[in-house]
């Protein structure tokens, strides 16, 4: 007989039976969904056709961990360069605050000079968190900043459970349990980093950890927040797929039957099997409020979700960039690879050299004639980035010159070039020479400089890039 209660969802104005309590499943042997994760193929996608409700949240944000797992990949950061970065995310965020919090690292002196640092900009957001192990010495870096919020690695498939961490599960979610237990009793709230959930018992450790973890919030009435990592990149947004590789399966799990409300919920993913963005926004789809996100998707391996793009997965899912400053993306482009040093790919959407670049002759032709033919939106006034137009045999007198005004900004005009100017037509000697020689490609954007400096130099000119 089933007797579980009929209660009214408000969100979907529906009755509903009342959902089953889930206990943790202890198990000799760990659970490693061999099935799915075949070490020795590549992992399959299975599906069993279940399908679940899209529940976005009323407000969702971003949340970022460049100064942690970004610099899991790379050397670490100055104090002042995190400084300087932290800045851009508090004007990028804008006045909403929609860049919700950073994490930082608390293990080095330089990393705690920058968090000292970052406090003392006084800004409500970013909010400054930390990161630690599920250890009480680890801890106590917490307490000693006086941080309000901490990130605890909470690792949840039995892959870290059994063969590194060595304990059942049982003695796992008591340790853990044990470690938020002391961070609460200390006024400090905890983020609990759901470790490599994609390969995870959801519901026979994962849901029944998250039950008990909600149980303290209650008991304590200090928020204890999820952070669901897809570690490996494994998550998929296919409709139907099973868990644990579904990320509305996972986010659907979490609310649903693990009492994690929305605005404590955050997705945290990876790239290695290239779904870092488009399972962020699942998540958001399907219930968390929050994705984590690191600067350029610098990350552990292939990367974490890049935090540019989810500005614009926001923007394209509510209609409004609510007060972000996306030109701060392009500002923390230019100071990225001046001052520290780091190439970013030229093919990277929205930072890279040639994401707005037109090269084929006939989209160049189209281009000139109306931008919006082949550029995704207005990137100059969004981006502060003109869209480009690379120069080939068919570019002809006006296509050289739109290339040199836009390149070097001359927007007066009074300033910019024109076809009849004489640097365009010793440029465009030039270009046909290169094609009446056999040249088949478009040519690139340093050749063009070097062919414009030398001209300049010949008819006594200069050009400055504004």
């Amino acid at each position: 007989m089933d007797n579980r209660k009929v209660y009214m969802n408000e969100k979907t104005n529906l009755l509903q039976l009342e959902e089953h309590f889930y206990h943790l499943v202890d198990t000799d042997e760990p659970n490693v969904f061999r099935n799915l994760f075949p070490y020795d193929e590549v992992p399959k996608i299975a599906f069993n056709d279940r399908v679940v409700p899209h529940n976005l949240p009323k407000e969702i944000w971003i949340t970022d961990t460049t100064f942690r797992d970004g610099q899991q990949s790379r050397a670490p950061y100055l104090p002042e360069q995190i400084v300087t970065m932290y800045d851009y995310f508090h004007k990028l965020g804008g006045p909403k605050g929609i860049i919700r919090a950073s994490e930082f690292f608390l293990y080095s002196k330089k990393d705690r000079d920058a968090v000292y640092k970052c406090m003392e900009r006084g800004y409500e957001f970013p909010q400054i968190t930390s990161w630690i192990r599920a250890s009480k010495k680890d801890f106590e870096l917490v307490k000693d900043l006086g941080m309000p919020e901490t990130g605890i690695l909470v690792s949840c498939s039995d892959y870290h459970i059994f063969y590194k961490m060595k304990m059942t599960r049982k003695e796992c979610m008591e340790h853990y349990l044990s470690v938020v237990r002391e961070c609460l009793e200390t006024g400090i709230s905890a983020r609990c980093h759901l470790e490599d959930i994609t390969r995870a018992d959801i519901y026979g450790f994962v849901i029944p950890f998250c039950l008990e973890l909600m149980k303290l919030q209650d008991e304590y009435g200090i928020p204890v927040k999820i952070r669901a990592c897809d570690t490996m990149g494994y998550g998929v947004n296919f409709s139907g797929a099973v868990i644990p590789r579904s990320v509305q399966g996972i986010i659907y799990g979490l609310t649903t039957h693990g009492n994690v409300p929305s605005e404590n919920l955050e997705w945290h993913g990876h790239n290695d099997f290239y779904k870092a963005v488009v399972n962020a926004t699942t998540a958001w789809l399907y219930g968390a409020s929050g994705v984590n996100c690191s600067l350029f998707g610098i990350g552990e391996r292939t990367g974490n979700t890049p935090l540019e793009a989810m500005v614009f997965e926001y923007a394209q899912l509510k209609g409004t960039l609510d007060g972000m400053d996306p030109t701060v993306i392009t500002e923390l482009a230019e100071y990225y690879q001046k001052e520290i040093g780091y190439k970013i790919p030229s093919r990277t959407p929205f930072v890279g050299s040639n994401f707005n670049v037109t090269r084929a002759g006939i989209h160049a032709d189209g281009l000139l004639k109306n931008e919006e033919i082949y550029n995704i939106f207005d990137t100059e006034k969004i981006l502060n980035r003109p869209v480009l137009v690379s120069v080939s045999n068919t570019s002809g007198l006006a296509g050289i010159a739109h290339w040199i005004n836009q390149y070097f900004g001359l927007k007066e005009d009074a300033d910019k070039v024109d076809k009849n100017s004489e640097l365009v037509k010793l440029v465009k000697e030039w270009v046909d020479e290169e094609y009446e020689g056999g040249r088949v490609t478009v040519l690139t954007d340093k050749e063009l400089l070097e062919v414009i400096d030398a001209s300049c130099n010949k008819l006594g000119i200069s050009l400055i890039k504004k």
